[in-house]
């Protein structure tokens, strides 16, 4: 599982010109990516490091401050281009393994406290964001 984490002062996700998600207030925008061998484990780790990696304001974390995130899917996270001049996304995994997977991160970060928006899986969205600084993390689980 990977995700990529930006600190924002804001955040929205539209599908169809319709806001499905947003957040207004500073917190993180997360894209997540799914591979075939990801599971349960991937998902407590996931959620763990977005939830306490202290990457906001006065380095301190979203568990700490209450900060919203807003989680939008992202097949492309394991896009390869390293040949040829088209990437290949044969690491992504396909939606009946990744949504579910998505989703649980998404509810488990809830569980937790942490208050969640949301793209729409598998949708063309329109992502846009007021980045809180230049600050965005790659997180891959073990």
């Amino acid at each position: 599982m990977r995700a990529v984490l930006q600190r924002v002062a804001s955040a929205a996700v539209e599908v169809d010109g319709r806001v499905v998600g947003a957040i207004d207030s500073p917190g993180l925008l997360v894209y997540l990516g799914v591979t075939h061998t990801d599971g349960e484990a991937e998902v407590a780790w996931m959620t763990r490091k977005i939830r306490d990696l202290r990457i906001l304001a006065d380095e301190r974390s979203a568990a700490e401050t209450g900060a919203p995130v807003l989680v939008v899917s992202q097949f492309t996270l394991y896009g390869d281009a390293r040949k040829g001049r088209r990437p290949t996304w044969v690491a992504a995994a396909p939606g009946s393994i990744s949504e579910p997977l998505y989703e649980a991160v998404c509810a488990a970060l809830e569980a937790a406290g942490t208050p969640v928006q949301k793209g729409v899986f598998g949708a063309d969205m329109k992502v846009s964001s007021v980045n809180d600084g230049p600050f965005t993390v790659l997180l891959e689980t073990p």
